[in-house]
């Protein structure tokens, strides 16, 4: 586990990729929120976070998958993971800021598919691009 990264993943960086293609100028691993969440969109107070399928068990998705081994040990971590996300989550709403969460499985290595699928997200901001 000591290999798996917790920051710039790839769907981390597709993501900030796609934003800063659209013009969008953001924070990254802001520590001065609850969570530290993934991007700031400071201007528009809105904080992304960008799961993994599987560590946060991502609902209906193949990616999500639950390991055969250690059963016990690996449902304990990935429910503390989910219970932290949503009180996180409930933090940052009680100090006005939005949350968006993005999902690794949604993103791909099209920017401009991730493009629609930003403007879809974030209907609340303008689009810049």
């Amino acid at each position: 586990m000591s290999k798996i990264r917790s920051k710039n993943t790839k769907p981390e960086m597709l993501m900030r990729k796609t934003l800063w293609q659209m013009g969008y100028r953001y924070r990254i691993h802001y520590n001065k929120l609850p969570g530290k969440p993934d991007i700031v969109l400071v201007k528009y107070k809105t904080a992304i976070f960008v799961h993994g399928c599987f560590w946060h068990r991502h609902q209906n998705c193949n990616e999500a998958s639950r390991p055969k081994t250690n059963s016990e040990y690996w449902e304990t971590k990935i429910s503390k993971n989910m219970e932290r996300d949503k009180k996180i989550q409930s933090e940052l709403q009680q100090l006005g800021w939005n949350v968006l969460l993005v999902w690794e499985c949604e993103l791909t290595s099209d920017l401009n598919r991730n493009k629609d699928f930003i403007r879809n997200k974030l209907p609340t901001i303008k689009d810049i691009d």
